[in-house]
C-alpha cells in the first residue's frame, strides 16, 4: 500500500469515527484555490475543517506534527473562502485534526481526535 492509499484508508476510518462522535460530514477532500481540507464537518453549532493524518509509526513523529504552520495557514484560507457559502452562515468555525495509526495489516490500532487543534 503506497503513501497515498494509506492516506485515503485513514480518511475512510476517520470519516466512521467522527459519524460515531456525532460529527455531520458535510463535504470530504473539499478543494478551492487556497488549498483542499480532508473532511469539512458540523458538530453541534460549529463547523468543523479536519485534517487527517495516518501513520503506521512515530519514526517521523507523530500524526498532528505534520500539520505545519504553512499547512493551517492554507487550511484558514480554504475556511475563509468557504464561509462565504450559504451552507455556512451564521456558524462559528474551529480545525481539529484526526491522527489514524495503522498496523501492517492496515487495520487502525488507534484514532486520536485533537478538537480545536489550532
Amino acid at each position: 500500500m503506497n503513501k497515498r492509499e494509506l492516506g485515503n484508508s485513514g480518511e475512510e476510518k476517520a470519516l466512521e469515527f467522527l459519524k460515531k462522535m456525532g460529527y455531520e460530514i458535510l463535504h470530504r477532500n473539499f478543494r478551492c484555490r487556497f488549498g483542499e481540507v480532508d473532511i469539512i464537518a458540523k458538530h453541534g453549532d460549529v463547523i468543523v475543517f479536519v485534517e487527517v493524518k495516518t501513520r503506521r509509526s512515530l519514526k517521523f513523529g507523530y500524526p498532528s506534527e505534520s500539520v505545519t504552520v504553512t499547512k493551517q495557514r492554507h487550511l484558514k484560507k480554504v475556511a475563509e473562502f468557504f464561509s462565504q457559502r450559504k451552507e455556512a452562515k451564521g456558524y462559528m468555525f474551529r480545525f481539529d485534526v484526526v491522527e489514524v495509526y495503522m498496523n501492517a495489516k492496515n487495520e487502525v490500532i488507534d484514532i486520536n481526535l485533537i478538537q480545536d487543534a489550532f
